[in-house]
């Protein structure tokens, strides 16, 4: 969006998945959680759906959230509307927001709105209720071009949470839904708080391309940026996991990367993360080698954007929580303290409107990127590989103290010998 303010590069979402989150595996657990997430630094709580899932055709024994029954009701696992309502506030009384997830491209196979609505759906071409994506066999798609009352109630029911003081809408598979409508959406709820945060889980390239083809309307990244504030990195996301299969040089994804300072708005926001809940943990890609682990997460935050912490990064999990069933994370090495230290760099104005630049090292699996403005400098040096030699870095020679803590790093003729450990070096000028 063009009124979008740079100053949401500066954020950090913090990813829950209330029903895995706590032993309690519901709200009131999860306001027992809140002030340590608050101590790790967080701006937002995003919930994944809270909603009633769907029994037909359902995944699994509980369900997949984002096959959901009632839009405006919440799901009986987790609590009432007014135990939301509490979270709600409790959310605010710790210094942070809300978002929650908006599941728009499809309702689960036995909705209200299916009942009530069928002439909003999409059907196939036998004429039966279906979806556009094969795998998702638990839900069946809208058809928006069907009638504009779909649009309004689908507006009026976040007007009717924002009323309840959500602060954010993170929107799944927003690039499936027209952009004209998430246009429409955020007026209506800017009625009520004009300052809502709106997220895209923008999809990759590749899978645009697919719905494209198959005779579907799928919209773009740079599309989407008419109506969102931020969107996810699904654009490059493909190369990072093709580096961490060993399929693919690192060198391409940082490419991505780069790409993005190109093809986007000057003001564009693209929320950064190496793990979610549809994708493996970060320690399962590394195979737990705990130095892999701290360059992944250290280069995440030295990116441009904000960046999201999927619960149990600060563990070290291994496991991705199924989202089917009853999974509660799992917790290893507690390595909090060095994820509230990238979340407390994170906040300087550099990261939102310094000059951003990736530099490629000639080493594969090493990454380094600087923010620079008028009165700092930080430069960010991740040996993603673990890889061996010297890389030149844009410091001056001498001794530099790694923010991250641990030993000074020594520039010798340009060059660092690489290490193990993430460096962040800051330049005050």
């Amino acid at each position: 969006m063009k009124q979008t303010s740079v100053k949401q590069r500066n954020l950090v979402l913090y990813q829950v998945f209330v029903r895995n989150h706590t032993p309690e595996g519901n709200f009131a657990g999860l306001r027992g959680d809140l002030a340590r997430i608050r101590d790790l630094g967080a701006d937002f709580v995003y919930l994944l759906p809270i909603h009633p899932i769907g029994v037909k055709n359902r995944k699994g024994t509980l369900g997949s959230p984002y096959s959901i029954r009632d839009y405006r009701a919440i799901n009986p696992e987790y609590g009432t509307l007014a135990d939301f309502q509490a979270l709600v506030d409790d959310v605010h009384a710790h210094g942070m927001k809300l978002m929650m997830d908006v599941v728009y491209n499809h309702t689960s196979r036995d909705s209200r709105l299916l009942a009530e609505h069928p002439e909003w759906f999409y059907k196939n071409e036998k004429g039966e209720f279906a979806n556009r994506v094969g795998e998702w066999w638990d839900v069946t798609d809208f058809d928006f071009g069907s009638d504009k009352a779909l649009w309004v109630e689908l507006a009026d029911t976040l007007r009717f949470y924002a009323e309840r003081g959500v602060d954010g809408f993170r929107c799944d598979v927003a690039s499936l839904v027209p952009v004209a409508f998430w246009k429409y959406a955020r007026k209506v709820v800017a009625a009520v708080n004009p300052k809502v945060v709106w997220l895209s889980e923008s999809v990759h390239g590749g899978f645009v391309k697919y719905i494209r083809d198959r005779g579907f309307n799928a919209w773009s990244e740079a599309e989407i940026y008419e109506a969102f504030d931020m969107a996810y990195d699904y654009d490059a996301q493909p190369f990072m996991e093709g580096y961490l299969k060993g399929k693919r040089p690192l060198r391409e994804f940082l490419e991505a990367l780069q790409r993005q300072e190109e093809i986007y708005p000057w003001n564009y926001v693209k929320m950064h993360n190496v793990e979610n809940h549809d994708n493996p943990r970060i320690a399962f890609w590394v195979g737990n080698d705990p130095a892999k682990i701290q360059n992944w997460h250290a280069f995440c935050f030295m990116l441009k954007g904000s960046a999201m912490v999927y619960a149990g990064a600060e563990y070290s999990s291994d496991a991705r929580p199924d989202l089917f069933d009853r999974d509660p994370v799992v917790k290893k090495d507690d390595i909090s303290d060095f994820i509230r230290t990238l979340i407390k760099l994170k906040k300087r104005p550099v990261f939102a409107t310094g000059k951003y630049q990736i530099t490629i090292p000639e080493i594969d699996g090493v990454a380094i990127t600087s923010f620079e403005n008028d009165r700092e400098a930080y430069v960010g040096i991740f040996n993603l590989g673990q890889s061996a030699g010297s890389v030149a870095v844009p410091l001056p020679n001498g001794k530099h103290r790694n923010v991250l803590g641990g030993k000074h790093v020594v520039v010798v003729n340009g060059s660092v010998v690489l290490t193990r450990v993430p460096v962040i070096v800051k330049l005050t000028k």
